[in-house]
């Protein structure tokens, strides 16, 4: 991926096979984000009603130029801490992992929210054991921030997660 350009841009209807397999295949989501199997009609009646940008969380397509969709990007503005403050996540299909796709994504998103949304924060959490996404959001300018203890539940048991943020000083000072 570091050899290609990665846009974001609104889903399209040729895009929706990739919601079809979050819903059913694991290795999709694996290992932090995998939560069960589900139907993927929701996705899909979803788009049909905004295209996934008229309601919280927000979607955009992930892809290598404006041909293939290889994952997505999320933002959603929380009740607490307040407003002005959005909550990002990214997922990204394994075959295309480890190769900039996440990094390009993230900085991608924070560029087009600090742009086009009054926010002055932008946090993600991920899991202690996600180096990955750990290293992605670091190389995309957020600051390690700390750890919530038994954030969230996945496999069983209740997960740490870490907490990043860029604030949009830090942009503008960057």
């Amino acid at each position: 991926m570091r050899d290609f350009l990665v846009v974001l841009r609104p889903f399209a209807e040729r895009d929706l096979w990739l919601f079809d397999r979050f819903a059913a295949e694991p290795s999709l989501s694996e290992p932090f984000s995998w939560t069960g199997f589900r139907s993927a009609e929701g996705f899909r009646r979803r788009w049909g009603v905004d295209g996934f940008l008229g309601e919280s969380p927000h979607f955009l397509a992930v892809s290598v130029g404006d041909a293939e969709v290889v994952g997505w990007v999320t933002w959603r503005e929380n009740p607490r801490p307040g407003p002005g403050v959005w909550e990002i996540g990214v997922l990204i299909a394994p075959e295309f992992r480890r190769r900039g796709a996440a990094t390009q994504a993230q900085r991608l998103l924070v560029d087009y929210l600090f742009a086009t949304t009054t926010a002055h924060r932008i946090w993600a959490g991920t899991e202690v054991e996600n180096v990955g996404e750990q290293t992605a959001l670091e190389r995309s300018g957020f600051r390690r921030e700390g750890v919530l203890r038994g954030a969230h539940f996945r496999d069983g048991g209740w997960r740490d997660s870490v907490i990043f943020g860029v604030l949009r000083d830090d942009i503008a000072e960057g």
